[in-house]
């Protein structure tokens, strides 16, 4: 039994008639955005709807994963778990002919009418047991995307994940890859705060899944010892970053990230996550030491032959005419080469422009001591890329990192007026590469290299503008290069507060004509709403306020008061803000101090009494106090003080009252601490209106 959608062709023949996996009515949702809308109108609706499903279903950053692969138009592939087609679209543009497997027929709907003009796509809807014995074994490639982790749902029995891998390799051409793209269990985003992206709760998988459940991710090692099971031999393993949901950067082992490349981190969109500690400075450390494939988030194992390309970044976080991918790969004699190729149509005349920048470029710095990276224009299948040379050295910002961290600000600032040196020769030349930022500068030895020249254009630029926004993107990509003197780096570039202003303002321009109307990843988490919780914070403020609203108690028996005859009552707060104590003290006793807080603070006083008898408040011979007394609704009564010093307290004169041989002070009151300056506020409006 089949079913058309467009071009596109349903196999019903093993679905069991119902869905056994949905997200609910959002499904629904999306069902009707796909047949309403076409693909360049997702982005505004992901901005409109606000929705986590929406955006994980439908934003064309999920293609990034696949995008990279090398699939001929000759070749066939198998994609498992498809889903609602999050990838489908980019495997039928590459391959000859894709052949889809999906559990759920309404996802699978999704998938059809989002690319129903796709006539190389079959979509067959049931379990993949019942579908695979019909499948061929001719498939160049098969994609598990997000569907390994659930082999143990689709096989069952005790080696689920080696049986699931088996199954597949049955269906494989002669020199054909798996791809799996999978969260490594490990990730350090998981240690950072982030949920276990299945189950939803803290440190699942770190815990070794405690509470069970059929979803499994795994380490690298893991994985290895899956495979050699299987007895696969060629595999290779790639680094999606910041994971493989929404891929900017792939790395491999033949090119793995530099300190300050991963500060890209805040990027879990469907839930609340805490903030442990800073992700950027401890993926610097990991990747300082080597570690950084066992705590990479997400893992892409390919199965087979490894890929040529040893790195990928995607720019389609942008305007359609700006969207590019660059790559590292190796060519023939083994030699690293980069290339950029365009992701759109539009952006076709965005690439073919680079090459024209270099040699404008390379004319302008003739003579300097800056090198600019040749460029030279190539085609590949039709669309053009612009082909660099790889070059050797050390981005600028990673030296200037190092100035900072061994604190020597003479060494930065050397750094610095060599950058305007070289990047300044030429500058009333009518061509500048607005992009002259640190990173982009590789340094070896004396030759310093400029090797990304995408945003030049034909117009002079002084240095000085240049050299602001060079250290503004540097400031703003890691807080602690805060610690910069950014007034002497002002003072050397001869820049107003005004004119930084100006400047500022003239980045946000720029960063609105990158990007056109489409929000970046940053802001689109912001409009979903997940928090993030900072426990340090909170632990700081609990410390804070544990030791900082303490009750002390002082007693004079003729010599005044004294630390050495005070004490702090336990067990004073019957909840929070609200204290309950008494106090106990002989008949030697003529004063009693109450410190309520050792901050400034409100309180209200709901009980005061010795012996069973109230404590007249509102008299000034018996009970003094450095704070000020507010007017209560209830009268004197129940009374509030506010407290403008960080030493509040209030003393009672008890030998002024029934004083007995033993006696018991009551107290119960709210304490509330406010800032010192409030207080004052406070205070000084008891005195104006009081």
């Amino acid at each position: 039994m089949t079913e058309t959608i467009g071009k596109i062709t349903l196999n019903l023949d093993k679905y069991p008639g119902e869905d056994y996996y949905c997200d609910g009515s959002v499904e629904d949702e999306i069902l009707d955005i796909v047949k309403k809308y076409s693909t360049v109108e997702y982005d505004r609706i992901i901005a409109e709807r606000k929705s986590w499903p929406i955006l994980y279903h439908l934003s064309a950053l999920r293609e990034n994963i696949v995008d990279f692969l090398p699939i001929q138009k000759t070749e066939k592939v198998l994609e498992v778990g498809s889903g609602c087609g999050a990838i489908t679209g980019a495997l039928a543009r590459k391959a000859g002919e894709v052949t889809c497997v999906d559990l759920s027929k309404k996802r699978s709907l999704i998938n059809a009418y989002r690319h129903s003009e796709c006539e190389n796509v079959t979509i067959h809807v049931g379990n993949f047991t019942d579908v695979e014995p019909e499948l061929p074994a001719d498939y160049d490639y098969i994609c598990l995307i997000g569907v390994f982790e659930y082999g143990q749902a689709y096989i069952g029995g005790k080696t689920p994940y080696e049986d699931f891998l088996k199954i597949l390799q049955k269906h494989l051409a002669p020199d054909s890859r798996i791809v799996i793209a999978i969260e490594n269990k490990y990730g350090l985003k998981y240690f950072a705060g982030c949920k276990e992206d299945h189950l939803g709760s803290w440190f699942s998988g770190i815990e070794n899944y405690p509470e069970g459940g059929v979803v499994r991710t795994f380490s690298r090692k893991k994985l290895e010892r899956i495979f050699d099971a299987c007895g696969v031999g060629e595999r290779s393993f790639y680094y999606p970053y910041p994971d493989y949901k929404f891929m900017t950067t792939v790395y491999s082992d033949a090119y793995l990230p530099g300190r300050g490349e991963l500060s890209n981190n805040l990027r879990n969109f469907d839930r609340d996550r805490m903030l442990l500690f800073d992700e950027k400075s401890a993926f610097d450390g990991i990747v300082e030491e080597g570690l950084f494939s066992v705590f990479s988030n997400s893992y892409m194992a390919v199965i087979g032959a490894p890929l040529d390309l040893k790195y990928a970044r995607y720019s389609n976080d942008r305007a359609e005419s700006f969207r590019i991918r660059t790559e590292i790969l190796r060519d023939k004699e083994g030699c690293k080469t980069v290339r950029k190729y365009p992701l759109t149509k539009e952006a076709e005349a965005h690439v073919r422009h680079m090459p024209e920048a270099y040699e404008k470029l390379k004319e302008r710095y003739a003579g300097s001591s800056l090198d600019v990276n040749v460029c030279h224009l190539g085609e590949e299948n039709g669309i053009p890329y612009a082909e660099f040379e790889f070059v050797p050295g050390r981005p600028l910002s990673e030296l200037m990192d190092e100035c900072l961290d061994r604190q020597d600000v003479e060494g930065f600032h050397n750094l610095f007026a060599e950058y305007l040196e070289r990047v300044g020769y030429g500058e009333d030349v009518p061509v500048a590469d607005f992009d002259l930022i640190f990173a982009n500068i590789l340094v070896d030895g004396d030759h310093w290299t400029l090797i990304d020249y995408e945003w030049t254009f034909d117009r002079p630029i002084e240095t000085r503008a240049l050299a602001f926004r060079a250290v503004y993107c540097y400031v703003l990509e890691d807080e602690r290069r805060n610690a910069l003197e950014l007034d002497r780096i002002l003072d050397r570039l001869g820049i107003t507060e005004n004119e930084a202003r100006q400047y500022r303002e003239q980045e946000m321009e720029f960063q609105k004509y990158v990007t056109g109307q489409k929000l970046s990843m940053g802001e689109i988490r912001n409009l979903l709403g997940g928090e993030i919780y900072k426990p340090t914070e909170w632990i700081g403020r609990f410390r804070q306020t544990e030791g900082e609203l303490r009750v002390q108690i002082y007693e004079d028996k003729g010599q005044g008061f004294s630390e050495e005859n005070s004490y702090f009552p336990e067990n004073v707060y019957a909840e929070e803000k609200q204290a309950e104590f008494t106090v106990n003290f002989d008949g030697n006793v003529h004063y009693l101090r109450l410190d309520p807080a050792m901050c400034a603070c409100v309180c209200k006083i709901r009980e005061l009494t010795m012996n069973g008898q109230p404590v007249p408040v509102q008299d000034k011979k018996i009970v003094t106090t450095n704070g000020k007394i507010l007017k209560s609704a209830d009268g004197a009564e129940h009374p509030s003080v506010v407290f403008p010093t960080e030493d509040p307290n209030l003393t009672i004169r008890v030998d002024a009252l029934d004083r007995k041989a033993e006696n018991i002070l009551t107290v119960k009151m709210e304490i509330v601490q406010i800032p010192l300056a409030v207080a004052s506020d406070m205070a000084g409006a008891v005195k104006k209106f009081f």
